[in-house]
C-alpha cells in the first residue's frame, strides 16, 4: 500500500522551480516503482539489493547464457556472460550436455528475466568465476531456473 502524505502548500513558494521539479521526478520514480512492485508481485525475486532485469539473447551451454543487463535509469550491461551460481551442467562432449542446453535454451533464451547477482566484485576470480563470468541466480516467473536444472536432472548441485 502507498502512503500519501499532505504537503504543506504555504511552504511551496520558498522552493526554486529546480528544487519543485526534482521532488516532482522523486514522487513520480517512487510512485512508478511501487507500481512496478505490485505489479510484478511474485515474479521478483527477494535477493536484496542486487536484484536486475536481464534479457537472454543466447545460451552458451547448459550453465551460462550471454543476456543484456537493465542496472536502472538506462544504464545497461551489454552481451554479458553469466554463469549459473551453484549448478553444473554436463561439459560439452559429455553425457547430457546436448539436453541441458536444449532444456535451458527452450526456458530461457529470448525472454526477459530477473536476476539475482552473488557477489559484486567484477575482477574478483570468486564474483566471476575463472571465465569473468558474473554469478546469477535466473528467476521466471518467481521460480529459480537454476532449482529448476538441479530439479529435472538437467544439471547437479555445485557447492564450492
Amino acid at each position: 500500500m502507498i502512503a500519501i502524505h499532505p504537503v504543506d502548500i504555504t511552504s511551496m513558494h520558498f522552493w526554486g522551480c529546480s528544487e519543485m521539479r526534482s521532488r516532482a521526478y522523486l514522487v513520480a520514480a517512487t510512485l512508478s516503482l511501487a507500481a512496478a512492485s505490485s505489479a510484478c508481485g511474485d515474479d521478483l525475486p527477494d535477493c536484496g539489493l542486487y536484484a536486475y532485469r536481464a534479457d537472454i539473447t543466447r545460451v552458451i551451454d547448459g550453465d551460462t547464457v550471454v543476456a543484456n543487463v537493465d542496472l536502472g535509469f538506462d544504464v545497461w550491461l551489454h552481451n554479458e556472460h553469466l554463469r549459473l551460481y551453484q549448478v553444473q551442467a554436463p561439459e560439452r562432449g559429455e553425457a547430457g550436455y546436448d539436453e541441458a542446453e536444449e532444456a535451458l535454451r527452450a526456458r530461457v533464451e529470448g525472454k526477459s528475466l530477473y536476476i539475482c547477482t552473488h557477489q559484486m566484485k567484477r575482477l574478483d576470480r570468486e564474483a566471476t568465476g575463472s571465465f569473468g563470468r558474473y554469478l546469477v541466480t535466473l528467476y521466471e516467473g518467481g521460480e529459480s531456473v537454476n532449482d529448476w536444472l538441479v530439479r529435472e536432472g538437467f544439471a547437479v548441485e555445485y557447492l564450492r
